[in-house]
């Protein structure tokens, strides 16, 4: 993972964890990897694991069983609300963006429903998109 120095690197890997949980691929009740693990996977110091764990419990979104390890929580809300969250999030920073170079609404929509046919229609690929705008 290359980090941004501008983000906070605990921030950083807590939402790579929270992508990780609203994709599915961390799923309720699993175990997170251990501080040490986790500390050598991203190259960063024990204590900032700590603190990822920490503002991952204070969000509700896993649990510590002293001895035993963190886990994702097994509340499946929690799950929904955080892919909710990052919908929000993802989606807002699109928007911005696309108004920023000048795209009005109805621009954006056809935009994303270009993209979204050219996605579902390998044979179109980047170019239809394109011509779509």
């Amino acid at each position: 993972m290359e980090f941004d120095y501008n983000i906070p690197i605990y921030l950083q890997v807590a939402r790579r964890i929270k992508s990780q949980i609203a994709s599915g691929l961390l799923r309720p009740g699993d175990k997170l990897p251990s501080n040490l693990d986790l500390a050598i996977e991203y190259k960063i110091n024990p204590n900032t694991v700590q603190r990822i764990y920490r503002e991952l419990e204070n969000e509700g979104i896993s649990f510590t069983r002293r001895g035993i390890g963190t886990f994702v929580s097994e509340d499946e809300t929690v799950v929904s609300r955080l892919r909710q969250e990052m919908s929000a999030e993802v989606t807002a920073a699109f928007l911005k963006e696309m108004q920023a170079i000048g795209f009005s609404p109805e621009q954006i929509l056809a935009a994303i429903t270009a993209a979204l046919a050219a996605q579902n229609n390998p044979e179109t690929g980047k170019d239809g998109f394109y011509a779509e705008i």
